[in-house]
C-alpha cells in the first residue's frame, strides 16, 4: 500500500492532506481538565559545592518550569500561582512571572514561610480556548525557575508539596505526582460559578492602605507617557518625604519627569548597556535615569509651578501624604514620566508596567508598607482639562496595593503583626494621684549599649508630674528622689528609658456628676519640628460622651476613635531645645483639654479605667501603652471627702 501510494503522482499531496486533516491529539497533561491546569516539572538538578556528608543537606542547582493553562470558559486575569517549596529552595532567577511579594533575587523561600506566590508577567491574563481557537500562546503561561535546593541524591525527586491558584474563586485539589511532575486542575467554586462571588482576577479597581496607580496616557512605538499616583486610604496612615522605587522588567529607562525626580540622575547604565547600542542617536546626557530599580522622590513646593518639572496636580509637597480624615486634597501624590522601551516591545500596544514597587517615608514615625505586584484594572478616567463636560480615559491602567505592616491596627485590611517596636509611647496621670505612670520600659526599643547599665524588664518607676518635661537621664534622678519621698521601692538595677521620639501624656483632670475632662499633652523629643501632626485616641466606654477639645480640632470618627489634629497656630510640634533657666534640654510641647459628658454614657467609671484610652496613635503609628492606670487610694479618697466636708462647713457658716 505504501509503495503504491509512493508511486502515484499525487501520493505526496495525499499524505500531506492526511497529516493536515488528521484529528488533533489531546495534550497528555490536560486530560479531563476543563478549568485551570497547573503543572510543575523538575527538569533536572546538578550537585554543586560545597559537598557535605549529610545527604539531605547537599545543595543542588535545579531547573524547573511551571505552567498555568486556562482550559475553562472564563478569562483568568492577573493570575497568581502558589508553590509550597519544602526543600530549602533558593530562587536565583524567575522568567515568565515575578514574585508577588516583590522580593529580590536570590529569594529564600524558607525564610518567606508560607507558599511562594508568583504573579504573571508579562503575560498577566490568560484568555479562553473558545475565544482564541485554542492558541496556547494566549491561554498558557510558562514560568522558568532556576535555583538551589537541599535534598538527598537521585532517584529522590524534590518537588513542592502543594500547587494552587491564589484566586479564592477557584478550588484546587491536591496535586498528583507523575514522573517528576506535579499537576492539578483548579475549578470555580460553586459560589463563583453561580456568580455569587467576585473573582480576584477581575479588572475592578483595587483598595488598600496605599494604592499605586500606573496609568499610560500616551503611547508611541518606542516611548510612552505614564502617570503614577499614590493614593492614601489608611484612616490613620501618613507619609513624610515619600520615596518610591520599582524594578523595570524589560530594559526600560526614564527620559524625563514632571512632579517628581530621581534620587540619582545619570545614564551611565544606558550608555554602556544595550540601550546605548540600540538608541545610538539619543543624547543620553539628557536622560534622567537608567537604573533597573530607580528611586523617585517628590519635589518641594517651590517647584510646583516650574515649567520644566512641575505643573502636575497633587505634586510638589515634599513627599507629604496625609490621611483623608485629615485632608482629602493632600491624601494623594502624583507625577508623570516619559519611558523609553526596548526590543522586542517596539510597538504602541506593547506596554508593560514596572514590578516590585516599594514605598518608604523619611520620618521614623511613618509606617512601613508591603506592596503587591501591579495588576491590570479598568482604565482610569480624568476630567477634561479644558473644562468640557467630557472624560479622558487612560490607554491602560495597573494598580499595586501596599498595606501597612508595622501596625495592623492602622491598616484597612488584615495583616500580620510586626515585631518592630512602636515609635511613640503614652503616660497616664490623674488629679486624684500625685504620681505619674510613665511610658513603659523600652517602649520603643532599647539600645544594646544601655542593657549593661539598666534593666530592660523592670517596670518603669513612678514620677512627679514635673519630670515629664525632663529627658530620661534627668528623669531617672527625679524618680529616685520621688521614691525616697513617697517611700517607694527602688529596683536594682534601675529600669531603662522608653527611647521614644514622641511621648503623650493623658491626664484625667476632673470628674464630677455630669461629666469629666482630660488633658492631652504631646512631647517631641526629636531634633526636627513636626508639621501637620495628628493623633487618634480610642476610648472604649467614654467615646459616646465626647464633647469637644479646646486647643485642638477633634472629631469623633467612629469605632470609638477620636481623631485630633492641630488648629491654626498649633500645627507645629517643635523639636527638643535648650531653654534658659534649666540645665537640660526641653521637649516641644502642645496640649489641650478634652471634655466629656456622662449623660450619654451612664454607668461610666472614670477612676476605674473608663477615663483612659485603650489605644493612642500619633501620625499613624500605634503608641506603646502603660500596663496600669493611676489608682485612687483610700488616703486620696479620704482627702477628697475631708475637703468636701470642709467646704460644706464653710458654706454653712456663711449661711448662718
Amino acid at each position: 500500500m505504501a509503495l503504491r501510494l509512493a508511486a502515484h503522482p499525487f501520493s505526496v499531496v495525499f499524505l500531506l492532506l492526511l497529516v493536515v486533516h488528521a484529528p488533533a491529539q489531546p495534550q497528555p497533561d490536560d486530560a479531563g481538565c476543563n478549568g485551570i491546569l497547573l503543572t510543575y516539572t523538575l527538569q533536572g538538578r546538578d550537585k554543586i559545592r560545597p559537598f557535605v556528608p549529610a545527604p539531605d543537606s547537599q545543595p543542588y542547582a535545579f531547573r524547573a518550569n511551571a505552567t498555568v493553562r486556562n482550559s475553562g470558559t472564563r478569562p483568568l486575569r492577573s493570575w497568581a500561582m502558589l508553590l509550597t517549596f519544602v526543600h530549602g529552595e533558593i530562587l536565583v532567577s524567575v522568567d515568565g512571572a515575578v514574585l508577588t511579594s516583590g522580593g529580590d533575587m536570590p529569594y529564600n523561600t524558607t525564610a518567606a514561610g508560607a507558599a511562594t506566590s508568583f504573579t504573571g508577567y508579562p503575560q498577566a491574563d490568560l484568555l479562553t480556548p473558545i475565544d482564541t481557537a485554542g492558541d496556547l500562546a494566549k491561554i498558557q503561561a510558562t514560568v522558568n525557575l532556576v535555583g538551589t535546593l537541599f535534598a538527598g541524591p537521585e532517584p529522590f525527586q524534590p518537588l513542592p508539596s502543594a500547587l494552587s491558584l491564589a484566586d479564592p474563586a477557584y478550588a484546587c485539589p491536591p496535586a498528583t505526582n507523575v514522573s517528576s511532575s506535579l499537576s492539578t486542575c483548579c475549578v470555580l467554586t460553586p459560589a463563583a460559578a453561580a456568580g455569587n462571588t467576585t473573582s480576584a482576577s477581575e479588572t475592578r479597581r483595587r483598595t488598600g492602605d496605599l494604592v499605586i496607580t500606573y496609568d499610560v496616557l500616551q503611547a508611541h512605538e518606542t516611548t510612552y507617557l505614564a502617570l503614577v499616583t499614590l493614593d492614601n486610604n489608611a484612616p490613620l496612615g501618613r507619609l513624610d518625604g515619600w520615596q518610591l522605587s520599582w524594578a523595570w522588567q524589560r530594559g526600560e529607562f526614564i527620559s524625563s519627569m514632571r512632579g517628581a525626580y530621581p534620587r540619582e540622575v545619570g545614564a551611565g547604565a544606558c550608555l554602556y548597556g544595550p540601550q546605548g547600542q540600540y538608541y545610538e542617536g539619543i543624547d543620553f546626557s539628557q536622560v534622567l535615569n537608567c537604573d533597573r530599580r530607580p528611586v523617585v522622590v517628590d519635589l518641594p513646593p517651590s517647584r510646583a509651578d516650574d515649567a520644566d518639572i512641575g505643573r502636575i496636580d497633587h505634586c510638589c509637597r515634599n513627599g507629604t501624604i496625609l490621611p483623608k480624615s485629615m485632608d482629602v486634597a493632600h491624601s494623594k501624590s502624583a507625577f508623570q514620566m516619559e519611558v523609553y522601551k526596548m526590543p522586542p516591545d517596539l510597538n504602541r500596544t506593547k506596554i508593560h508596567p514596572p514590578a516590585s514597587f516599594e514605598v518608604h517615608g523619611a520620618s521614623p514615625l511613618n509606617p512601613e508598607y508591603a506592596c503587591g505586584q501591579p495588576i491590570p484594572v479598568s482604565p482610569s478616567e480624568f476630567p477634561d482639562p479644558s473644562g468640557l463636560a467630557s472624560t479622558t480615559v487612560a490607554l491602560a491602567s495597573w494598580q499595586a496595593v501596599c498595606n501597612i505592616t508595622t501596625s495592623t491596627s492602622t491598616s484597612t485590611t488584615a495583616g500580620s503583626a510586626s515585631s518592630k517596636p512602636p515609635r511613640c509611647c503614652v503616660s497616664f496621670s490623674a488629679s486624684y494621684n500625685e504620681s505619674v505612670i510613665p511610658c513603659r520600659t523600652c517602649a520603643c526599643g532599647c539600645p544594646a549599649s544601655a542593657r549593661s547599665t539598666c534593666s530592660t524588664m523592670t517596670p518603669s518607676m513612678l514620677l512627679p508630674p514635673y519630670a515629664l518635661l525632663m529627658p530620661f537621664e534627668r528623669r531617672a534622678k527625679e524618680a529616685l528622689s520621688w521614691a525616697e519621698e513617697k517611700r517607694l521601692s527602688v529596683p536594682n538595677p534601675m529600669p531603662c528609658g522608653d527611647s521614644c521620639g514622641v511621648s503623650i501624656n493623658w491626664h484625667v483632670a476632673t470628674d464630677f456628676d455630669g461629666g469629666w475632662s482630660a488633658r492631652l499633652t504631646l512631647f517631641n523629643w526629636g531634633d526636627e519640628d513636626m508639621q501637620e501632626w495628628f493623633t487618634a485616641i480610642v476610648m472604649d466606654k467614654a467615646y459616646d460622651g465626647f464633647e469637644q477639645a479646646y486647643s485642638f480640632n477633634a472629631t469623633a470618627v467612629g469605632n470609638s476613635t477620636i481623631f485630633i489634629k492641630a488648629r491654626e497656630g498649633f500645627n507645629f510640634l517643635l523639636r527638643e531645645t535648650n531653654m534658659s533657666g534649666v540645665d537640660y534640654p526641653v521637649p516641644g510641647k502642645l496640649q489641650s483639654v478634652l471634655s466629656f459628658t456622662k449623660k450619654t454614657t451612664p454607668g461610666i467609671d472614670v477612676v476605674a479605667g473608663d477615663g483612659f484610652p485603650s489605644k493612642v496613635f500619633f501620625n499613624g503609628d500605634e503608641c506603646a501603652m502603660p500596663l496600669r492606670i493611676p489608682s485612687q487610694s483610700a488616703a486620696n479618697r479620704g482627702g477628697i471627702i475631708t475637703m468636701l466636708l470642709g467646704l460644706a462647713a464653710s458654706a454653712l457658716l456663711l449661711l448662718l
